[in-house]
């Protein structure tokens, strides 16, 4: 990997690292807005609860399958351009999502609308290729985690703003979203530095951007393989919780907005508190494989909690319990960046956005299915957990995955320290 050659070089590189965290929290905020929303602007144009929800999940697809094609082919532009001008479009297509579907009339406008803004959005993607140029390998699990918690302080803000707004207009935080967005381009335009120099750019291959090949690449990288598979079992698990948390609290514990509202902001709190804050110390203390390891199995036992939970206090208590599992993503990144040349960090974290985005369109398919199949029970079942109790699968799954493909990085570091001994010894001897 390049190191940085001089003391001003690392100096400017970090003085970097305060503009780009302030960009993911503009960023988040802005899609933070419109969550609470989306829903019910979507039911003005449905005649039923049904048509709502499923004109709502197909909006959801829409913007998710865009994303999944855009985000590689993104992620590969930045690395041939630089991040920059990558990020800026990014911002144009925010800008453009949430102002056309403000005044938007009718529901083929609000997919439309979605696929575009789908398909320009990659700025999660490359916000993290931004970080691993300006950072060295060994201090980019800290930083990813950093760059959680700017989401995580986002994901407070943004819904609770989005909340408010909506009770005035349904619109208004579609048209307050749009304005952070050209906020953002605007701070991007002016202040925002390239992290990327040209001597680290790379060609741009359209058979190596599509996200099939991005993928493929992914999994063949030296040393990354199966944390492809645990990239996968995680975010899946990850959206289908998203997917039905609201339904399943209100299902089982009669939640209304109010009390989702405040678990949600939970999670945002605890999102900082760990990435931003506990993470450079865990780090200290253990390795990124080890943290990713206890991280995984932290979240395997949350979710299986989640699901057997019988009072609603029980699910704030199993939130701030879970420490270790707000780690995880920022520690396989850090791998799989590490594993990466610095002319590719780009495409192969648009390819690590891109199969999240997969995830994102599968997880509706599995986790409403799952709770619909349950929801006839009575309140407090604990059969009520069936997709809960699905997603501990998943990230016992991911553990696994991850345990094997460790262990087999170990043995294999083991026997490389031997053979080159032995082959010390016979040369001396």
């Amino acid at each position: 990997m390049t190191t940085f050659s001089t003391a001003t070089q690392h100096k400017a590189r970090a003085a970097a690292m305060p503009f780009i965290m302030l960009t993911v929290l503009i960023d988040m905020v802005s899609v933070g807005l419109i969550v609470p929303v989306l829903p019910a602007l979507v039911g003005e144009f449905t005649g039923s609860q049904a048509d709502t929800a499923f004109w709502y999940g197909a909006v959801a697809f829409a913007f998710g399958l865009a994303n999944f094609f855009g985000a590689p082919i993104l992620g590969a532009l930045s690395d041939r351009y630089g991040r920059r001008p990558i990020l800026l479009l990014g911002f144009c297509g925010l800008a453009l999502n949430f102002f056309a579907t403000a005044f938007s009339t009718a529901l083929w406008m609000l997919i439309v609308v979605r696929l575009i803004g789908g398909a320009m959005q990659a700025n999660a993607a490359v916000c993290n290729a931004y970080v691993a140029d300006i950072t060295q390998p060994e201090q980019r699990a800290k930083r990813f985690g950093m760059i959680g918690a700017m989401f995580g302080v986002g994901f407070i803000i943004g819904p609770v703003m989005g909340g408010l707004l909506g009770a005035i207009n349904l619109r208004l935080p579609f048209i307050v979203a749009g304005s952070l967005a050209l906020i953002n381009l605007i701070y991007g335009y002016f202040v925002l530095p390239e992290s990327l120099p040209a001597e680290r750019r790379r060609s741009f291959s359209w058979k190596s951007a599509n996200p099939l090949s991005s993928l493929q690449a992914l999994s063949r990288l030296k040393t990354v393989g199966p944390l492809v598979g645990v990239v996968a079992c995680s975010g899946l698990a990850q959206f289908i919780l998203f997917t039905i948390w609201m339904l399943y609290t209100n299902l089982k514990f009669d939640w209304g907005p109010l009390q989702n509202g405040q678990a949600l902001a939970a999670v945002g709190i605890m999102s900082v508190l760990v990435q931003g804050v506990l993470l450079n110390l865990l780090l200290k203390r253990f390795s990124p494989q080890r943290l990713a390891i206890i991280g995984l199995l932290s979240s395997t036992a949350a979710y299986l909690l989640w699901g057997m939970a019988n009072h609603g206090w029980m699910m704030y208590a199993i939130i701030f319990a879970n420490i270790f599992g707000p780690t995880v993503t920022a520690v396989i990144q850090s791998i799989i960046s590490g594993a990466t040349d610095s002319h590719n960090q780009g495409q192969t974290l648009g390819a690590v956005s891109s199969l999240n985005s997969l995830m994102a369109v599968i997880a509706p398919v599995i986790g409403a299915p799952l709770l619909g199949a349950v929801s006839n029970l009575p309140k407090g079942d604990w059969r009520i957990g069936a997709p809960f109790y699905f997603c501990a699968a998943l990230q016992c799954a991911s553990l696994v995955l991850a345990y094997l493909h460790f262990r087999r990085q170990r043995q294999a570091r083991t026997f490389a320290y031997l053979a080159q001994k032995l082959s010390s010894d016979a040369t001396k001897a």
